[in-house]
Order: C-alpha cells, then structure tokens, then sequence
C-alpha cells in the first residue's frame, strides 16, 4: 500500500463524533453568558422597574445626571421634580437611579 493511499483513507474515515457533541462548546458558552450577563442585568433591571413603580409624589430622588429633587407629580410617563424653590422640572420615568432617604431614618 502506497503512504499517499493510506493518507487518503484516513482522511475519508468518518471522525467517530456524533453531531450534537460538536455543538456542546457552544452550547457550555452560552449557558456561561446567559448566568454571567444575562441573567443578573435581568434582575437588576426587574429592580429598576419596582423601584419606579414605587415611586409617589413627596419622595426624595437622584436622576442619571446627578439631580437632587423631590418628586411632586407623578404622569404616566414622567415625574414632576422640585428641585429648588420654585423651580420644577419633568424627568422621563427611566431616569431616576436612586431614592434619596433622609440620614435620620
């Protein structure tokens, strides 16, 4: 047998694998991603979500943008926000961070 046929033969043997065992690097990656980015961005943003459904006029907050005012109406899909005497403005809903609770409590 010549070493170029023997070459040829081994090429053409089949691997021995089964199809799906060529997919579980994959599928080991994306479980990794789902429960270390997916998953806990998920929950945080199920946070936010309750955070500003909680929200009612009289409560004391900070925006993305670094603004302290107290919240003195609520619509549909913003806040009123007094943030010095005489001074309001409306905010959208998604840009409250924090809720500001006073040092006493």
């Amino acid at each position: 047998m010549d070493i170029s046929t023997f070459v040829i033969a081994q090429q053409a043997a089949p691997a021995g694998q089964g199809g799906w065992q060529q997919f579980l690097p994959f599928i080991i990656i994306f479980a990794a991603m789902y429960f270390l980015i997916i998953a806990p961005q998920r929950k945080k943003q199920k946070q936010h979500q309750k955070l500003i459904s909680e929200l009612k006029s009289g409560s004391e907050v900070m925006t993305s943008g670094g603004i302290y005012g107290t919240i003195t109406n609520v619509k549909e899909d913003r806040f009123v926000l007094k943030i010095a005497e005489g001074t309001k403005i409306e905010i959208a809903k998604a840009s409250v961070t924090t809720v500001v609770t006073p040092a006493a409590e």
